[in-house]
Protein backbone atom coordinates (compact mmCIF):
# COMPACT_ATOMS: atom_id res chain seq x y z
CA UNK A 1 0.00 0.00 0.00
CA UNK A 2 1.31 3.44 -0.90
CA UNK A 3 2.19 6.04 1.69
CA UNK A 4 -0.04 9.08 2.08
CA UNK A 5 1.35 12.10 0.28
CA UNK A 6 2.50 14.71 2.77
CA UNK A 7 1.38 18.25 1.89
CA UNK A 8 3.10 20.10 4.71
CA UNK A 9 5.65 19.74 7.50
CA UNK A 10 5.39 21.71 10.75
CA UNK A 11 8.87 22.52 12.03
CA UNK A 12 8.08 24.67 15.11
CA UNK A 13 5.08 26.30 16.79
CA UNK A 14 4.11 29.22 19.00
CA UNK A 15 1.16 29.07 21.43
CA UNK A 16 -1.07 31.73 22.99
CA UNK A 17 -1.27 31.89 26.81
CA UNK A 18 -4.62 30.02 26.51
CA UNK A 19 -2.87 27.05 24.87
CA UNK A 20 -4.11 27.62 21.31
CA UNK A 21 -1.72 27.57 18.38
CA UNK A 22 -0.79 31.12 17.43
CA UNK A 23 1.64 30.50 14.58
CA UNK A 24 3.51 27.60 12.97
CA UNK A 25 6.78 27.59 11.03
CA UNK A 26 6.18 25.22 8.13
CA UNK A 27 7.30 23.90 4.76
CA UNK A 28 4.63 23.47 2.04
CA UNK A 29 4.79 20.98 -0.79
CA UNK A 30 4.64 22.78 -4.15
CA UNK A 31 4.33 19.96 -6.66
CA UNK A 32 7.53 17.92 -6.47
CA UNK A 33 9.46 20.55 -4.48
CA UNK A 34 9.13 22.18 -1.07
CA UNK A 35 8.80 25.85 -0.16
CA UNK A 36 11.20 27.76 2.03
CA UNK A 37 10.17 28.19 5.66
CA UNK A 38 6.97 30.17 5.95
CA UNK A 39 4.77 31.20 8.88
CA UNK A 40 1.11 30.17 9.00
CA UNK A 41 -1.47 31.38 11.48
CA UNK A 42 -3.78 28.93 13.23
CA UNK A 43 -6.64 29.81 10.86
CA UNK A 44 -4.47 29.25 7.76
CA UNK A 45 -3.25 25.89 9.06
CA UNK A 46 -6.80 24.80 9.94
CA UNK A 47 -7.92 25.78 6.44
CA UNK A 48 -5.20 23.60 4.91
CA UNK A 49 -6.07 20.60 7.11
CA UNK A 50 -9.83 21.01 6.59
CA UNK A 51 -9.23 21.05 2.81
CA UNK A 52 -7.92 17.48 3.07
CA UNK A 53 -4.19 18.17 3.13
CA UNK A 54 -1.98 15.85 5.20
CA UNK A 55 0.42 17.47 7.68
CA UNK A 56 3.14 16.02 9.89
CA UNK A 57 5.61 17.22 12.51
CA UNK A 58 9.19 17.12 11.27
CA UNK A 59 12.41 18.90 10.50
CA UNK A 60 14.48 19.36 7.36
CA UNK A 61 17.63 17.26 7.17
CA UNK A 62 20.65 19.52 6.69
CA UNK A 63 22.19 19.44 3.19
CA UNK A 64 19.52 17.01 1.90
CA UNK A 65 17.27 19.46 -0.02
CA UNK A 66 13.64 18.28 0.27
CA UNK A 67 14.31 15.45 2.70
CA UNK A 68 12.65 15.58 6.10
CA UNK A 69 12.82 13.62 9.33
CA UNK A 70 9.06 13.22 9.89
CA UNK A 71 7.34 11.96 13.00
CA UNK A 72 3.69 12.36 13.99
CA UNK A 73 0.67 13.17 11.80
CA UNK A 74 -1.33 16.29 12.69
CA UNK A 75 -5.05 15.84 13.37
CA UNK A 76 -8.03 18.07 14.09
CA UNK A 77 -11.15 17.35 16.10
CA UNK A 78 -14.17 19.52 16.75
CA UNK A 79 -15.86 22.05 14.50
CA UNK A 80 -17.22 25.62 14.20
CA UNK A 81 -14.55 27.49 16.12
CA UNK A 82 -14.04 24.71 18.69
CA UNK A 83 -11.32 22.86 16.75
CA UNK A 84 -8.34 21.37 18.55
CA UNK A 85 -5.12 20.70 16.60
CA UNK A 86 -3.11 17.80 18.01
CA UNK A 87 -0.61 14.99 17.51
CA UNK A 88 -1.09 13.52 20.99
CA UNK A 89 -4.51 13.34 22.63
CA UNK A 90 -5.45 16.92 23.62
CA UNK A 91 -6.34 17.91 27.17
CA UNK A 92 -8.45 20.83 28.40
CA UNK A 93 -9.38 21.94 24.85
CA UNK A 94 -5.78 23.07 24.19
CA UNK A 95 -3.82 22.49 21.00
CA UNK A 96 -1.10 19.88 21.53
CA UNK A 97 1.51 19.46 18.80
CA UNK A 98 3.84 17.14 20.67
CA UNK A 99 7.22 16.83 19.00
CA UNK A 100 7.21 20.35 17.56
CA UNK A 101 9.60 22.70 19.38
CA UNK A 102 8.38 26.12 20.49
CA UNK A 103 9.94 29.16 18.83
Amino acid sequence: MAEKKIDGVIEAVRYTPEGKLKMARVYLRRGSIWSDRILLTREELLGEINNGKHWVIGKRILYMAGTFDMSLPVQVKGSNGQEVIYTAQPQDNRDNLEGAPVF
